[in-house]
């Protein structure tokens, strides 16, 4: 048997050993592929239990919470304001209108991306991002799941900005929404009044609880009184969209419904007319028909614009208005509470002919001067009128007369006949905050001052100065009361509901009548007349030929003859203020006028804006054309603006 080859077994030995190591390999390589099997086999069963799960709160547990977040990527619901009511005069004339603009808001369901959005939003539409994010924050908490404005009347330059950045910004939207258009210079602002974005404490009114922050109210005037009725229903629609947010399709709409028209008693010629007279003064008019209470006209200057208002007021407008001296806002015709001057003595004299304290044979002499309780009291005609009755103490408003008729009267019967002619208590007018006045009595002074009375001032209340004060409001509605017979008509701006028009609103005609003689009236009104028509009658800058006017003129002291002359040059507001008050015809008149001129110091200056007044309305009923005297008169009356602003997207 030959040798074994020593190479042939290290070869043999290689080769097993090779197949030893390559069965061992083989043995372990299937082992670790069933385990990365099982485990991919147990990451199939946790991904299946997951989809499971989610199927489950999208199908079962939570439907409708993630439909509609399905739903906002492709639908958005969008408000459509209410237009509000216009105002109109009693010929129909617009007075308030409306015109379109644009606001710019922010949807509910992206609010999380609009906050994180603001400071970029802020920038690009020139706001203020504490001011932007103050609305936010608002909104949030006072009207959830409702579109929040962020921009009212956007400017062209803010929509650019909106349409070419719709992508970054899919929560910004435009809207239209009606603006109020009013007329120029101010013309009728106290009036008609304003309106502005409800503020937070108007929130907490309960009229305005259900509004969303944003929504425009009515502010001041007739805006705010009937502002329920002006204001409408707002509507909505649900629209589709596209991927930049573009509107592709509607859905849905609920149409708004419009506010409901006022119908006023106003007259835009006279209105005008008044308006004109004043040019730049301070005071007040107010005509009306004392047999009805309708307000023809009712002036308050300075005056203010309401479309800065409109068209959203700035804080430095702002400012600039309330830091005023002249105090602008201030509505004069009924919260300017002045003492009223002889224009007071027509109800004095009517409460003493009516206690017989006063008859036409009663007289009294006036040397210019007079003592009572132990003070000498001038009469305005230093060299005093003699020995005058009660028809010429009128027409020439003798002070030395009217001291004595109060002395007899007494503080308690004056007290009590005036608050019969209306003194010391709101008309009842329908515009909010007007003034009550003051009418001063022994049972007043002491609720007020927990003080006496003393006697020396009665003989200042005789005279219309004192203690008593009136607004202009006060004194047409008195001397037109009594001019018509003790008819007292409670003073009111809307017309009595048209025939066929049965969605406008009115105002019954209110009345209190206070029994007058006829004897005490037709002294009373005649000597009015006299006052306007007679030689030495204060007033007869009133005077139209062809017309039965009658009137009274007053200067009322600001301050006392010792300040007064201390601060003559200085102090203007300290200059007497001018009364005038006028009715025509003179007994049961269709017109009655009041005229406030403050520091216009005499009466008789106060005489030719009511004689304008007058005039234009018994022009009118003959048939001819008024024409207020305006600095630059192009159009009577002046008419609301025949082209709106102009629309953002045009041009």
């Amino acid at each position: 048997m030959a040798a074994a080859d020593p190479g042939l077994s290290t070869t043999r030995n290689l080769l097993n050993q090779k197949v030893f190591v390559t069965m061992s390999s083989a043995d372990w390589e299937p082992r670790f592929t069933d385990n990365r099997l099982g485990l991919l086999q147990w990451a199939i069963v946790a991904v299946f239990l997951f989809l499971l799960s989610g199927f489950w709160r999208l199908q079962i547990l939570h439907p409708d919470y993630y439909h509609r977040l399905a739903e906002q990527n492709y639908l958005k619901n969008l408000p459509i304001a209410a237009p509000r009511g216009r105002i109109l005069d009693r010929n129909n004339r617009v007075l308030v209108d409306n015109y379109p603009s644009f606001s710019i808001i922010g949807q509910w369901d992206y609010r999380d991306r609009l906050k994180q959005h603001l400071p970029a939003i802020a920038q690009g539409f020139g706001m203020d991002p504490d001011e932007l994010g103050s609305r936010v924050s608002s909104a949030e908490l006072r009207s959830p799941y409702a579109p929040i404005v962020l921009r009212e009347n956007a400017t062209r330059e803010n929509i650019a900005f909106l349409e070419s950045h719709r992508r970054e910004f899919p929560e910004l939207d435009l809207i239209s929404v009606p603006r109020r258009l009013y007329l120029p210079d101010g013309f009728g602002a106290h009036l008609l009044g304003y309106v502005g974005e409800i503020s937070e404490n108007d929130l907490d009114r309960p009229e305005w609880a259900l509004l969303r922050p944003g929504a425009l109210v009515g502010k001041f005037g007739l805006e705010r009184q009937y502002d329920d009725i002006l204001r409408g229903k707002d509507g909505a629609r649900r629209v589709v969209v596209d991927n930049l947010g573009r509107e592709a399709a509607v859905l849905d709409e609920q149409l708004p419904t419009a506010g409901t028209d006022l119908h006023l008693t106003i007259d835009a010629d006279l209105q005008a007319v008044a308006e004109a007279g004043f040019q730049g003064d301070q005071g007040a008019l107010v005509a009306l028909d004392p047999r009805t209470g309708a307000v023809l006209a009712l002036v308050s200057r300075p005056s203010f614009d309401p479309n800065q208002f409109a068209q959203g007021i700035s804080h430095e407008q702002w400012a600039n208005l309330i830091n005023d001296s002249n105090h602008p806002l201030l509505n004069r015709a009924i919260q300017a509470q002045l003492a009223p001057g002889s224009v007071y003595k027509v109800l004095m004299a009517t409460a003493a002919l009516e206690a017989g304290t006063l008859d036409t044979g009663t007289t009294y002499y006036c040397p210019g001067s007079a003592a009572f309780y132990g003070r000498s009291f001038k009469c305005w005609q230093a060299g005093g009128h003699g020995r005058v009755e009660v028809h010429r103490a009128l027409v020439q408003s003798c002070d030395v007369f009217f001291y004595n008729v109060g002395k007899e009267l007494g503080i308690e019967r004056m007290a009590e006949y005036s608050a019969h002619f209306g003194l010391g208590r709101q008309t009842g007018i329908d515009l909010p905050n007007e003034e009550e006045g003051t009418l001063p009595s022994p049972a007043w002074k002491e609720k007020m001052f927990r003080q006496k009375w003393y006697a020396g001032e009665t003989i200042s209340v005789a005279i219309g100065q004192g203690a008593l004060t009136m607004t202009p409001l006060q004194v047409a509605y008195s001397v037109g009361g009594i001019a018509s017979g003790g008819n007292f008509a409670r003073p009111r701006l809307l017309l009595p509901k048209p025939a066929g028009n049965p969605n406008n609103v009115s105002l019954p005609v209110e009345r209190v009548q206070v029994p007058l003689s006829d004897a005490t009236v037709a002294i009373v009104t005649d000597a009015l007349y006299g006052v306007v028509n007679e030689g030495g009658g204060t007033g007869v800058r009133a005077k139209v030929v062809g017309l039965d006017i009658g009137g009274k003129t007053g200067s009322a002291q600001v301050a006392s003859n010792a300040v007064a002359r201390a601060a003559r040059g200085s102090e203007e507001d300290l200059r007497d203020n001018a009364w005038f008050v006028a009715v025509a015809p003179r007994r049961n008149p269709e017109i009655a006028v009041a005229v406030l001129y403050q520091s216009g110091e005499h009466g008789y200056l106060a005489a030719p804006l009511a004689r304008d007044v007058i005039k234009a309305y018994f022009d009118k009923q003959r048939g001819i054309q008024v024409q207020p005297r305006f600095a630059q008169q192009t159009e009577t009356p002046p008419k609301v603006a025949t082209a709106p602003p102009p629309n953002p997207l045009e041009g």
